[in-house]
């Protein structure tokens, strides 16, 4: 759902990138009480992820794709100041490096794919979980979020495009056409993160920012096969002292993602392309200023595999996100 330039006049660009700028200042000050010397690398493995599955277009219905937004997936992991950061990253090395989201749409795109998605998976996530804490009521929480942050995020697009859009549409068909689409997407997104939260949290729940403070009970196996339920394991002690496997792990399963399986994504129009082009203000897009780089498209335009461009990308993300991160975080003196 990457806006491209010329979908929205110069006042409404002016407006919401300057929303967007006082949001990531308000979240680099409020991801200080996320991030530590221990956590701050999930930042960057959690937005380098969420690029290379971005890159993962899945069918949905009548010629149309959708892919991750990722903004629930953030917030539960790494929490929602945090999470924020974590997709304006994405959003900007997507914008510069690959012509992917306009750079006059930049404030657009954040806003609606990265503030709104994680205040409303967040939200969501967090108003579950007071009433069920258990792990699965965690991972059904994340499914619901994700779920529900998807058609919102199109509706907020909707709603900018009847306030400043350049084309003069029916604002009712676009809302409806918009939140139509992005509920099927939102069921992809709700899988993806699902399944991705509940690995986390089945190896590495002290990593999962939306688990601290979930206890379990801890059951004890006796040699004659009788059990016995005793203490608690909480969400806040490391399963394993030291983060860096765990992060290894996910970078190698990330360029994976990025340099293998991206080869495999649709290649049909996403939600916003096909709703922009059934009800004709496609055309109301412009050339992006980058747009003849070598990697823009992902690498199409400079002749590059694609596979080589989200290996580029991820690093590209990684190492942004992850400088963004120890910059913001509370310094501690547990190790990594």
């Amino acid at each position: 759902m990457h806006v491209p330039d010329g979908f929205f006049n110069a006042a409404t660009s002016i407006s919401a990138g300057a929303v967007a700028a006082a949001g990531v200042a308000v979240c680099l000050r409020g991801a200080r009480r996320e991030l530590d010397d221990r956590t701050a690398p999930m930042a960057g493995l959690v937005a380098a992820f969420i690029f290379a599955v971005q890159m993962l277009n899945f069918p949905v219905a009548a010629g149309t794709s959708g892919h991750l937004l990722g903004g629930a997936l953030a917030a539960i992991l790494v929490g929602p100041y945090t999470g924020v950061l974590c997709m304006t990253v994405v959003l900007l090395v997507q914008c510069v490096f690959f012509a992917d989201g306009g750079l006059t749409a930049l404030g657009i795109n954040i806003v609606i794919m990265g503030m709104v998605t994680v205040l409303v998976g967040w939200g969501l996530f967090r108003l579950i979980t007071r009433v069920a804490r258990s792990r699965a009521a965690i991972s059904a929480a994340a499914f619901l979020a994700a779920l529900v942050s998807v058609p919102v995020s199109a509706l907020a697009f909707a709603l900018l495009f009847a306030v400043g859009g350049t084309a003069p549409i029916d604002t009712a068909a676009v809302a409806a056409a918009m939140g139509g689409v992005h509920v099927l997407i939102g069921i992809g997104e709700a899988l993806i993160t699902a399944v991705t939260v509940s690995a986390v949290l089945a190896v590495r729940p002290d990593l999962v920012y939306g688990a601290r403070g979930l206890t379990t009970p801890l059951v004890l196996k006796g040699a004659d096969g009788t059990t016995s339920t005793t203490g608690t394991v909480t969400a806040d002690r490391p399963a394993n002292g030291r983060v860096k496997p765990f992060l290894l792990g996910g970078i190698g399963v990330t360029l994976v993602l990025a340099g293998v399986v991206s080869f495999f994504a649709s290649s049909n129009p996403d939600g916003l392309e096909a709703v922009a082009e059934n009800k004709g203000f496609l055309d109301q897009a412009t050339d992006h200023l980058f747009g003849s780089w070598a990697l823009a498209d992902y690498g199409d335009v400079g002749g590059i595999p694609v596979g080589v461009a989200g290996v580029i990308g991820v690093g590209i993300t990684l190492i942004v996100a992850g400088a963004v991160a120890f910059a913001a975080r509370r310094r501690t003196a547990v190790g990594v």
